[in-house]
């Protein structure tokens, strides 16, 4: 483990051959390699005095968010800004959806003002992919249900890129809700591409009654326990998750003490795991998920992910937008 980004080795690849990112279920190791290295190289213009470049300028992003959201929507619109794109907002309230207008339609008309990339949070699963089908832009999934929250799960990625030498053999503990959890699935699909070892913990109630939902083809299949010793045993990195209490029916445990008992990871965690990394998508339960004094831990790289999804989410909308081609290749020398 090391304080300092890693060198990791260059994808493969250099052009991204996608229109959309709507998932990690289908991506390679070396699609998300070359995510990641565009991100790091975003990161380092986010460290310049004028955190900005020309890339973008012309290009319109839409943010239809059907949900409530800070980090995800704020990162984006910064993402955006930071690579000089113009962006263009909506909010469920007070638009013409609440009149009965279809997410069809409200998309093709944003589309019709010439958008180029549309980011899509919405409560249904597979939102994303319907309007794939339908829309000439890029769409970036922001969140569908709880089916998949791939810049998420990216972002986690390029924070661990940043304290391991490789993700071959690393050692991830998924903790929480995990069967409500799109950021767990998508991490999931993106961990064990790159070799990863995961394990999900969590009550039973919160485990994937269907572990085969979070398979891939040619990967092997996940660890489960719900006991949090054993996740935490020989573990490099945990992840615990937020209980997603609107997207459960009835209540899946007896008190949020009992889970935090069982289940939040405390500063008596850390002193017995001293190589233990802590993570969290956000937004953290202080003393449900994770002991005050974890949040705020040294070992807690929580507000390096808030830091990665911006660089991370400049690297998607570059990538999705050409990024590679010869017009954006000229672009990138005039501010690398």
């Amino acid at each position: 483990m090391s304080e300092e980004p890693i060198e990791h080795p260059q994808p493969s690849i250099q052009n991204l051959d996608r229109r959309h990112l709507l998932g990690l279920s289908s991506w390679s190791a070396a699609e998300i390699r070359l995510v990641l290295q565009t991100a790091r190289r975003f990161r380092e213009v986010l460290e310049r005095p004028i955190p900005q470049v020309p890339t973008l300028r012309g290009t319109t992003v839409a943010m239809l968010f059907f949900e409530p959201s800070t980090r995800t929507k704020l990162s984006f619109q910064l993402a955006a800004s930071r690579l000089s794109a113009s962006t263009l907002g909506f909010s469920k309230s007070g638009s013409s959806v609440s009149k009965g207008e279809t997410l069809k339609d409200t998309a093709q008309n944003i589309e019709a003002m010439k958008t180029d990339l549309v980011v899509l949070r919405h409560p249904s699963p597979g939102a994303p992919h319907f309007l794939a089908r339908h829309l000439d832009a890029a769409i970036i999934s922001a969140g569908d249900g709880a089916h998949e929250h791939p810049t998420q799960a990216l972002l986690d990625l390029l924070t661990m890129a940043g304290r391991f030498e490789t993700f071959e053999g690393l050692r991830v503990a998924i903790i929480g809700d995990v069967a409500h959890s799109r950021v767990a699935r998508s991490n999931v699909f993106g961990l064990r591409a790159l070799g990863a070892k995961v394990t999900l913990c969590g009550p039973p109630t919160m485990l994937p009654p269907r572990p085969e939902g979070f398979s891939r083809e040619g990967l092997p299949d996940v660890r489960t326990t719900s006991a949090l010793g054993d996740a935490l045993d020989g573990c490099d990195v945990a992840m615990a998750l937020r209980i997603q209490l609107e997207r459960q029916d009835e209540p899946l445990f007896p008190s949020l003490r009992e889970y935090h008992d069982r289940f939040g990871i405390t500063r008596a965690h850390l002193d017995a795991h001293p190589d233990l990394l802590v993570m969290h998508p956000g937004p953290v339960n202080r003393g449900v998920e994770l002991e005050s004094a974890v949040v705020d831990h040294e070992r807690a790289i929580i507000l390096d992910q808030v830091t990665n999804g911006v660089a991370l989410r400049m690297a998607v909308l570059y990538l999705l937008a050409g990024g590679g081609g010869a017009e954006n290749q000229a672009a990138e020398k005039s501010w690398a």
